[in-house]
């Protein structure tokens, strides 16, 4: 099939590798504009234009779909379908009616479940065992589309946001590739969502990456986990402002009061929180390098006589 691919960071990335290494056409991307990163704010090309400029595919930027000429170049390319992935724009009726077979998007997760901008996160944030990746036909509304096919994987006791992201990337493009061949050959069967299940993944401010203790110690783990690698979950120890990062609940213990650190050494930081304890592996001191924990404090031993607030 010609298709025209919609995507942006990483996770777009893999979707759009799997169609390059297929027997489809991808005739152009459209992908978000360049950010400025780094402490040199140099302008960077989101994963998504890198792989396609060196695939020689061309590549689109407008700020939104309804700038002038956008419509136009779509209806020039005339693609039998448009695949997105986390592209983080919003496509018109006109858009999404334009294909022959319409567009379907890549979601990490197993719809109705964590619409929205945020599931991976999500998942982890609310202890969830599984999640998955669902490829849906667009709509009008957001992530509220048929459903043709889903897969589900475990999450690990030890999973962060950086390692389950990656791992439905895998599966995105793995399952968009199945998903366009039944598409294509007439056996698909979409199924309607039951919108009495669904919940929302917001978009992620930084402010929800602060670390209370008081809460229960599963949800403290959950919550470092699913900032972690970014924005990074982040506490205040006495009045210094600590990011944390391979967190893991440890047990129900309650030795100590919330906040209180019960030990530092080579296995980690361990935490008190309510109800039981958390294991920090390694920390971020403000204007320093991430590191393992017990590194972190042999260089700053008095911190370990504060508790986190």
């Amino acid at each position: 099939m010609n298709i025209v691919f919609m995507g942006t960071p990483e996770f777009a990335d893999a979707s759009l590798k799997a169609l390059l290494s297929s027997e489809h056409k991808v005739q152009a991307v459209f992908t978000r504009a360049d950010t400025p990163k780094n402490r040199g704010m140099k302008m960077l090309p989101p994963p998504v234009k890198v792989t396609a400029l060196e695939a020689g595919i061309p590549v689109y930027q407008p700020k939104g779909m309804r700038d002038e000429g956008v419509l136009d170049t779509l209806k020039e390319l005339a693609p039998d379908i448009i695949v997105v992935a986390a592209y983080g724009v919003i496509l018109p009726v006109s858009v999404l009616e334009l294909p022959k077979y319409g567009c379907i998007n890549v979601h990490a997760s197993l719809l109705p479940k964590y619409r929205g901008a945020s599931p991976i996160n999500a998942v982890l944030l609310d202890g969830e065992k599984e999640t998955g990746v669902t490829i849906m036909q667009m709509e009008k509304g957001l992530d509220t589309g048929d459903m043709m096919l889903k897969r589900s994987i475990e999450i690990a006791d030890d999973d962060s946001y950086g390692s389950l992201h990656d791992k439905l990337a895998i599966v995105g493009g793995e399952l968009l590739l199945e998903a366009l061949e039944q598409i294509e050959n007439g056996t698909v069967k979409a199924v309607k969502q039951d919108d009495s299940l669904s919940c929302y993944a917001h978009m992620i401010r930084n402010s929800d990456a602060e670390v209370s203790f008081m809460d229960a110690a599963e949800k403290v783990a959950g919550k470092i986990r699913g900032y972690d690698p970014a924005p990074g979950a982040f506490g205040f120890l006495g009045e210094e402002k600590i990011k944390l990062f391979s967190g893991v609940f440890k047990d129900n213990s309650c030795e100590k009061e919330p906040g209180q650190i019960i030990r530092c050494d080579k296995h980690g930081l361990l935490v008190q929180a309510n109800g039981g304890t958390v294991l920090i592996k390694e920390v971020q001191l403000s204007g320093k390098k991430k590191m393992a924990a017990d590194a972190c404090f042999r260089g700053r031993p008095q911190l370990l006589n504060e508790s986190f607030k």
